[in-house]
């Protein structure tokens, strides 16, 4: 006797998954599709991924980095069921002490903050959303912001439905992932293995023209 299939959307916090387990890797022309069949079980049917992130602004010294980032996010829409949503980026002014203080002076100086908003806050609210019309039969958190606690929380009690979370980072969130667990509801880190093994191919189509892997990836 097989499981029955189980229809999973997948919900990506991309920053989160870049910084905890890609930045300085070679594994950044990640596969998200390849990745998921790695790390799931047979029955979990995925019928979506939806990757949450912002467009990252060129900056002084590394104006390819926002190039890079289109390029990888037309090789992500390749994958079948694979969605992009865009939250965005604040930059302002903000006053920090140094942690060494001058001698003489002012301990403080004026620099450059910028923050990306609003990702966290759209896949709560998919999340949420696709639980309560009852789009999924378990959904998958990638990421270990200890921010989705309540709707995750929310989910496994309120709408009696799995969440599984892939945790990218080497410090586990014990917020999404409590001693604990609901049933068929799960935990589980992200190795390197996996990644090594889910990477897209360094060539492929869409219907704009040929795709090719940065070559400082």
């Amino acid at each position: 006797m097989h499981p029955p299939q189980q229809r999973t959307i997948v919900y990506v916090d991309g920053f989160n998954l870049y910084y905890g387990a890609l930045k300085d890797t070679p594994y950044r022309w990640l596969d998200l599709g390849a990745l998921c069949a790695k790390l799931l079980k047979p029955n979990h049917q995925v019928i979506g991924i939806k990757y949450f992130t912002a467009k990252v602004q060129p900056r002084p010294g590394r104006p390819q980095q926002a190039q890079r980032q289109q390029i990888y996010f037309r090789a992500l829409m390749t994958i079948p069921g694979f969605e992009i949503h865009y939250g965005h980026f604040l930059t302002r002014p903000v006053t920090r002490r140094l942690t060494k203080a001058p001698r003489r002076g002012s301990p403080y100086r004026e620099v450059w903050n910028t923050e990306e908003k609003g990702s966290d806050v759209n896949l709560a609210s998919h999340l949420l959303i696709d639980g309560f019309r009852a789009n999924y039969d378990i959904a998958i958190v990638i990421s270990n912001d200890s921010d989705l606690k309540v709707p995750i929380e929310f989910v496994r009690r309120d709408l009696n439905a799995p969440v599984g979370v892939l945790n990218p980072h080497r410090n586990r969130s014990w917020a999404l992932s409590p001693s604990e667990l609901p049933s068929h509801s799960f935990y589980k880190p992200i190795r390197k293995g996996p990644l090594a093994a889910s990477q897209l191919p360094d060539s492929l189509e869409d219907d704009q023209g040929t795709i090719t892997k940065p070559s400082s990836w």
